[in-house]
């Protein structure tokens, strides 16, 4: 099936899927996935979906949009993932129809398949996106979207040169009971002017050295690496721990950033052009390894990313944003005139929710601010907007703003100093080091996509 926005699929069947898959705010507070199924009146309405990145979160993924579509295709540089996968009835139900390979534009290159859902590490995200953009694809790209701000700008662009449908994997965006209404309290003035945000994060890990390993004969070590420099394999470099090394993330910064700095931002309405952070104090700020006196880890066999930090900023709206880590506990404090609230995934507390301020609040203000779609489960909100048209509730524009902000808090944190941001010109602002970090240098063969 080619589904563009102009899709003439049975509203009838795509209506029965929203009612099964609407969550409570109970649900998601501990984010459970959606145990129910997509009903189409025919194999012909559903979706043909490739998957590519076979590893924890793409499990989760691929699963919940199967409810949605036929997953037909699997990529990953492991084929033993992928053949994991194919074998997984929750993820395929025909596996004879289904199938593997280590090379994902296989599956960019075919033209039956309608969607693509990206679980890969944080540096293939960009180029597989935008290729499967260019391709024809719907996206579906888990978070952080970007490794670097000029990611960001190309992005923006082939989102805007494509008009394809792409939801970022940031479900926070959908959290009615916490974060949406921590959001709407902000921007509705019920806790009157905001001064100050505090966001927290998890500490970063401290571990290694790794020892080099034998790569595994059924991985693709060279496809694995990417873009990134090569070194040698080692096995915490290719397993979930992989955010913790900077060939390929930033961290927690990054990481949790993606949820918890994008949600502050969101709720400052500082998610666009000329807004954002435009001062960043990287100094209070230790990270796994050291760091060279320009930024660049010393070792390679262990994690670099940053350990602890308080990282104070300064939005472009005048409101001062800190960032800390607090061990396990994550989540978003926001103090107004009027009082403060503190918003996690469990919980949303404060005099303000004990006065039940956030009682004044109606469906018709979640529904505008999930852009004029109803406050459902992160993957119906995407699938609605394939067959219905209009934005996804973490669409990648507002996503890229938040990314600008988490990736200039690992430059400043990298460089250890204070650093100026110009949002308009996107710019550091008399800094040239500092403003090299916004690219990276990518090895022959696995070049970011160029666009007219």
């Amino acid at each position: 099936m080619k589904s563009d926005k102009t899709s003439a699929i049975s509203r009838r069947s795509f209506l029965k899927t929203q009612a099964a898959g609407a969550l409570s705010a109970a649900m998601f507070s501990t984010f459970t996935p959606l145990q129910t199924s997509y009903a189409a009146d025919s194999p012909n309405e559903r979706f043909t979906i490739g998957f590519i990145g076979c590893g924890g979160m793409g499990g989760g993924d691929a699963g919940d949009m199967a409810q949605f579509g036929d997953v037909v295709a699997l990529a990953d540089v492991n084929i033993d993932k992928a053949e994991a996968f194919k074998n997984n009835n929750r993820i395929v139900a025909n596996p004879s129809r289904a199938f593997t390979t280590q090379d994902y534009r296989k599956v960019l290159e075919r033209n039956d398949i309608d969607v693509v859902g990206i679980a890969t590490p944080d540096h293939w995200h960009v180029k597989i996106a935008v290729e499967a953009l260019l391709a024809g694809k719907h996206v579906f790209c888990q978070k952080p979207l970007t490794l670097t701000i000029e990611e960001n700008r190309l992005i923006r662009k082939a989102v805007k040169q494509t008009g394809k449908v792409f939801q970022v994997g940031s479900q926070q965006r959908l959290d009615k009971g916490h974060f949406m209404q921590a959001t709407l309290m902000v921007r509705k003035g019920l806790l009157g002017d905001i001064k100050r945000v505090v966001v927290q994060l998890p500490s970063g890990p401290i571990d290694g050295p790794f020892p080099v390993a034998q790569i595994p004969k059924n991985l693709d070590w060279n496809m694995f690496l990417g873009q990134a420099p090569f070194t040698e394999y080692r096995e915490r470099r290719a397993s979930g721990s992989f955010r913790y090394f900077l060939d390929y993330s930033g961290g927690v910064l990054t990481d949790w950033g993606a949820h918890h700095i994008d949600c502050a931002l969101w709720a400052l309405d500082q998610l666009g052009e000329g807004q954002g952070l435009v001062e960043i104090d990287g100094r209070e700020v230790k990270h796994a390894s050291e760091l060279d006196e320009h930024g660049y880890p010393k070792f390679d066999d262990r994690f670099c990313t940053a350990s602890s930090f308080k990282i104070k900023t300064k939005v472009a709206n005048g409101v001062e944003l800190e960032i800390i880590d607090k061990g396990t506990e994550n989540g978003i404090l926001f103090e107004g005139s009027k009082g403060r609230i503190f918003v996690d995934r469990g919980r949303i507390t404060g005099k303000p929710i004990e006065e039940g301020r956030q009682n004044s609040l109606t469906d018709a203000d979640y529904v505008a601010l999930n852009r004029g779609k109803p406050v459902e489960w992160h993957k119906a909100n995407f699938f609605r907007c394939i067959r219905e048209g209009g934005e996804a509730a973490s669409e990648p524009i507002e996503h890229t703003y938040a990314m600008t902000a988490c990736h200039l808090c690992v430059i400043a944190a990298r460089l250890g100093r204070v650093i100026r941001w110009d949002p308009n010109k996107e710019v550091i602002v008399g800094d040239e080091e500092a403003n090299a970090f916004q690219h990276r240098e990518q090895r022959k063969g696995f070049e970011l996509p160029k666009l007219s």
